[in-house]
């Protein structure tokens, strides 16, 4: 039997019931990892055992494997997106290429990444040499023949139909939320944004779909509409809910949350501390401006910013100026705000789901920059936030009425402050740092909504 492996092969673990999965051999990697999700540490007969859920299948959470192992030790990885994560290390039989032996494997959220297993060097060690070249030297499977190994756990469509309205099918957060809905049973369909248009009738209102097709027949549709879209998507939704469709974040709601100084002054008349901001229109304002906020070191905020993009520090009051000034000379709508000096480039990211926070995350900038967005390089990691934080972030959703909020604090001298609230938040970061099924929380908000009672 040869000890050669190729870049990557099938592994089987009978131990865990995972009869095949397929595996990335990377020989630079020292420890194996497998995806795992919905993990939980419990103590049986005072050892500590991991509860979890391995999804072998790649972008499929509807076939879901449920695992038990005891902790062997936990460890602190940094991922390649830069995210920090504690995670439980199990010992498990594995077998490869017709070898059986026992492997370390480190718990892990690899649904960003191309194969739901990682064998690492500490695995091959002595065992197995690696031809990069190759794939499947142990041997591959048909697709009909791997899917027929998992068929018993395939779950019947009987629940809600669920549209997701957004323009980019591919996108982490969008997979995520269609494979929670189908694990869960549901029906969900991908809805362009661009493809749907309106029929406006008092009689009889429609929302269609690429050439005819006529959208009436769904419980509930999921926005992820982005920012340039966000006049078209609200307007689609106000379509939907005049047909009696249940829209997770209303139209009226994300336009208050995409509209930074409306949503400010929101804040501001119901007692939530900000950052000191300004906002002016005449450039002949811009120096009493700048004093208003403190003076410089300040940020500089285009209104329709999204994800660290249109966001700039001014170091000097002159400097300060010369932005501010650019920027109305183009006719853009900006604020001006203080600088936190204190909060050192950090910021809390709290999703909140219907009125609850149900993950928080310590998003740190890379040196040499102020913002701390994941999309500018920024790294992440699970964070305890306070209780007048978790209030802060509760009241700060409802008060612009989102069931599913991003909601950015800053910790400074003199409290928490609120930095802006996010009505379509992602999903990549926050769940690879705190390893919590966040995209299964929204679909069972909607069931919650709809008062839905899914089958066992």
């Amino acid at each position: 039997m040869s000890n050669i492996i190729g870049s990557e092969e099938w592994c089987s673990f009978n131990e865990l019931q995972i009869p095949a999965i397929k595996a990335r051999i990377d020989s630079g990697a020292k420890t194996s990892s497998i995806q795992a999700t919905n993990i939980k540490r419990v103590i049986r007969k005072g050892i500590p055992y991991v509860d979890f859920e391995v999804n072998p299948i790649q972008d499929n959470r509807s076939v879901s494997v449920f695992c038990s192992a005891k902790i062997v030790d936990t460890r602190v990885i940094k991922s390649s997106s830069g995210t920090t994560q504690k995670r439980y290390v199990i010992k498990t039989p594995l077998t490869i290429n017709g070898h059986t032996f026992e492997i370390e494997l480190t718990l892990a959220n690899r649904d960003s990444m191309d194969y739901r297993m990682l064998l690492g060097r500490e695995a091959m060690s002595g065992r197995f040499l690696v031809d990069p070249s190759k794939h499947f030297l142990a041997g591959d499977f048909e697709e009909s023949a791997f899917f027929d190994l998992y068929k018993h756990l395939y779950k019947e469509k009987t629940g809600l139909r669920i549209g997701l309205l957004a323009t980019n099918r591919e996108l982490y957060s969008n997979k995520r939320l269609m494979e929670a809905a189908l694990a869960r049973g549901h029906e969900i369909q991908f809805l362009n944004i661009q493809h749907c248009y309106m029929k406006l009738d008092a009689q009889t209102p429609e929302v269609r779909y690429r050439g005819g097709n006529i959208l009436d027949e769904f419980d509930a549709v999921i926005p992820r509409i982005r920012p340039s879209m966000t006049f078209y998507g609200c307007a689609l939704l106000r379509q939907f809910d005049s047909i009696g469709t249940y829209c997770l974040n209303s139209s009226a709601s994300i336009s208050q949350s995409r509209d930074k100084l409306f949503s400010s002054q929101l804040f501001s008349k119901n007692g939530i501390q900000i950052p000191v901001t300004g906002f002016a229109k005449s450039p002949l304002e811009t120096k009493d401006l700048i004093d208003m906020v403190g003076g410089s070191p300040l940020i500089i905020k285009l209104l329709e910013s999204t994800q660290g993009k249109g966001v700039v520090s001014a170091e000097t009051n002159k400097a300060a100026e010369s932005v501010i000034n650019a920027f109305k000379s183009l006719q853009a709508n900006i604020l001006v705000q203080e600088f936190i000096k204190e909060a050192e480039g950090k910021d809390i990211r709290c999703f909140v789901v219907d009125g609850k926070v149900v993950a928080s995350i310590m998003r740190q900038a890379p040196k040499g920059e102020f913002r701390s967005n994941i999309h500018q390089g920024g790294t992440a990691h699970k964070v305890k936030i306070t209780v007048e934080e978790r209030r802060l972030a509760i009241k700060a959703s409802k008060i612009l009425n989102l069931d599913v909020a991003g909601v950015d604090i800053i910790r400074s001298n003199k409290g928490p402050l609120l930095l802006e609230v996010n009505s379509s938040p992602g999903l990549e970061g926050i769940e690879n740092a705190t390893g919590k099924d966040i995209a299964n929380t929204i679909i069972m908000a909607i069931e919650k909504k709809l008062k839905y009672q899914p089958k066992d």
